[in-house]
C-alpha cells in the first residue's frame, strides 16, 4: 500500500511539474535565445518565472518519490508503475495548456500506459538484502572477483 501511494505522488507529481515547466518556457520567445544575450535573458527567465520554479519543486518531489519507491520495489515494476502519468500530462496539457491533441496521439499515449501496466502486474517483492542492507561482491555474484594471491614478501612461497 505504501509503495501504491508513493508512486501515486511520483505520478501527479511529475505531470504537475512537467506542464508548469512547459507553460513557464513557452512566456518566454523563442528568438531571444540568439546570441550571448539571449542565454542570459532565458537563464533569468528560468530563475525568475513562479511557473518554472514550481515545475522544478514538483519535480524535486516526483524524485524524492521515485526514490523512495526504488528503496521499497523492483526498478523493473516502479519504472512501469509511473507510467499513467503519460495519460495524466497528455490531460493536463490538454486542459492547462490548450493543446491539440490528435486521436493517433492518444492511442499510442493509451497503448504505451497499457504495455506498462501489463509489467506492472508481474509485482513480486523485491530481491532480499543481506543484514545490514549492503553485500560484497561475492555475494552478489555468488564467486570471488580474484583468488588470493601469496604474500612472497614474508617468506611465502613462490
Amino acid at each position: 500500500m505504501r509503495t501504491a501511494i508513493i508512486l501515486s505522488v511520483a505520478v501527479l507529481a511529475n505531470s504537475l511539474g512537467s506542464v508548469c515547466l512547459s507553460k513557464g518556457m513557452k512566456q518566454f520567445p523563442a528568438e531571444e535565445f540568439l546570441g550571448g544575450a539571449g542565454f542570459l535573458q532565458a537563464g533569468w527567465h528560468v530563475l525568475s518565472n513562479p511557473w518554472i520554479i514550481l515545475g522544478v519543486l514538483l519535480l524535486i518531489t516526483f524524485l524524492a518519490a521515485y526514490l523512495t519507491a526504488l528503496s521499497w520495489a523492483d526498478l523493473s515494476f516502479v519504472l512501469p508503475a509511473t507510467a499513467p502519468g503519460y495519460i495524466l500530462t497528455a490531460i493536463l496539457s490538454k486542459v492547462f495548456l490548450h493543446e491539440v491533441i490528435s486521436p493517433l496521439r492518444w492511442a499510442g499515449t493509451v497503448f504505451i500506459v497499457m504495455g506498462t501496466c501489463l509489467v506492472a502486474r508481474t509485482y513480486s517483492s523485491p530481491t532480499p538484502q543481506p543484514k545490514g542492507g549492503t553485500s560484497t561482491p561475492e555475494e552478489t555474484w555468488g564467486r570471488p572477483l580474484a583468488e588470493p594471491v601469496a604474500n612472497t614478501l614474508e617468506g611465502g612461497s613462490n
